[in-house]
C-alpha cells in the first residue's frame, strides 16, 4: 500500500513540475509598437477603417488591417494620421492580431487627439493619436487587428 502511494505521489510531483515549467518559460519580453492611420465615422453606429505596421524589438514586423466597429451616443467624422501604439505581454507578433474590447468617451472639434487602452485577454495596447475632424459621443466596441 505504501508503495502504490509512494508512486502516486511522485506521478503527481512529475505532471505538477512539468506544468509549472512551461509557465515559467512562457513569460512574455517581446516589446512591439504599431504605426497606424485611421479614417471614420458615426451616427450612433461607429466605422473606422486603417492600416498600420506592427514593428517588435526582435527584428519582426507586419503590415496590418485595422477595423473598428461599435455604437453608442455619438456623431462625426475624423481621421488619425501618424498615430503610435505601443502592445504590453506579447509573446510573438501574432499575439497582437484579433478583436480589442473597446469603449471611450470623446469630443474634438477641428484638430484633435486621442488616447486609450485596449484590451485583448492578457494583452494590451495603449493607443495615441493626432487627427482632424469633428466628433462627440460615448460608444463601446472592437478595434481590430488583422494580417494586410
Amino acid at each position: 500500500m505504501n508503495i502504490r502511494r509512494s508512486m502516486l505521489m511522485g506521478a503527481v510531483l512529475v505532471g505538477c513540475a512539468a506544468l509549472t515549467v512551461p509557465a515559467m518559460a512562457a513569460k512574455p519580453t517581446l516589446d512591439c509598437k504599431l504605426s497606424y492611420s485611421m479614417t471614420g465615422w458615426s451616427i450612433i453606429y461607429k466605422h473606422a477603417e486603417g492600416k498600420g505596421v506592427v514593428t517588435c524589438a526582435n527584428g519582426t514586423s507586419m503590415p496590418v488591417k485595422i477595423a473598428v466597429k461599435g455604437g453608442g451616443l455619438t456623431a462625426g467624422k475624423w481621421h488619425i494620421d501618424n498615430g503610435k501604439g505601443k502592445f504590453t505581454d506579447v509573446h510573438t507578433i501574432n499575439d497582437v492580431l484579433g478583436r480589442y474590447a473597446q469603449a471611450q468617451a470623446h469630443a474634438g472639434v477641428v484638430k484633435s487627439g486621442s488616447a486609450q487602452v485596449l484590451t485583448k485577454g492578457t494583452v494590451s495596447l495603449a493607443l495615441a493619436g493626432t487627427g482632424e475632424g469633428v466628433d462627440l459621443g460615448v460608444d463601446v466596441g472592437a478595434f481590430t487587428i488583422s494580417r494586410r
